[in-house]
Formats: C-alpha cells, structure tokens, sequence
C-alpha cells in the first residue's frame, strides 16, 4: 500500500537551516536562543555561519532548533504524542493549524523555564532513587563474573 504523505503544510518544508536560524536570530536575537535552548554556539561568539556549521554536524541541536522555530516562532500547538516521535521536519502537521505570530519570550520567562525543568529533574532523579534495589548495587571496585547465560555477548568475549 503506497501512502502519500503530505509535508507541505510543515513551516520547515522547503527552507534551509541558515534561513531558518537567520528568522529567529533576527526576531530573538542570540542571547534569547541561548536562554531558552541552552546551546553553546547561541553563546560563544555567536554568528548564523558558525551556528548552521555547529547545527548540520549535530542531529539533537537541530532538532531543537527546528522544533523552536515551529513552536515557538511559528507559534504552532504542541505536536501530538505519535508525530513527537519523528524529528521536527518529519512531522505532519495538520492542515487545520497555520502559522501565528511568533511567541514573545524574555530572557525573565527563560530562566523561569530553567528552574522549573531543574525541579522537574531534582524530582525524577529523587523518584529514580527510591525504585532502585540497594541490594542490587555491586562496588565500582568488586568485580563480577559474567553469567553467559545472563550476557548474550558473554561467548564473544575472550
């Protein structure tokens, strides 16, 4: 069964990264970038060259950018649990939901969001704490044997 897949309706089809970044800079500026999306290039002398260079090299800083430029930038809603899967330029969107105005973000609001997602953490790594088996925890300076029947590479390792 052969289904077509309509991406035109996505603001990232049919526009390079250097355009891109060179929108959002232009509205936002370098140090709402770096405040909002906690990416080193947005803060050490930044520049769109070094940027979209830094950006093409490494897959999860462009996604986070592109996934900036949809939802905050073009102000679309949140993508569903099933398109969040795939990468920002790989999403559907759906042809009911347009562009709006770009949001208005202050550097006030960013750190706002930092210490909310280092809450968030703070929590997650209590939570993942509490489920952990102490019993189960080997010394970093005991060594173990290794099982074969518990390692599935056990009998490639000699």
């Amino acid at each position: 069964m052969n289904v077509e897949i309509d991406y035109k309706n996505n603001p990232l089809h049919g526009v390079s990264l250097k355009n891109l970044l060179t929108e959002i800079v232009n509205h936002y500026g370098f140090e709402i970038l770096f405040a909002y999306l906690n990416i080193n290039c947005f803060n050490n002398n930044p520049s769109i060259d070094s940027s979209v260079k830094f950006l093409k090299k490494t897959d999860w800083a462009r996604e986070k950018v592109e996934a900036f430029y949809l939802y905050q930038f073009k102000n679309l809603p949140r993508a569903s649990a099933e398109q969040f899967e795939f990468p920002p330029r790989d999403r559907v969107i759906p042809q009911d939901q347009t562009p709006g105005e770009p949001a208005e973000l202050s550097l006030d609001d960013a750190e706002r969001l930092r210490e909310k997602r280092a809450k968030k953490v703070a929590m997650w790594d209590a939570d993942a704490g509490r489920r952990s088996n102490p019993d189960k925890r080997v010394s970093d300076n005991r060594r173990t044997s290794v099982n074969p029947d518990s390692d599935p590479w056990a009998k490639w390792k000699k």
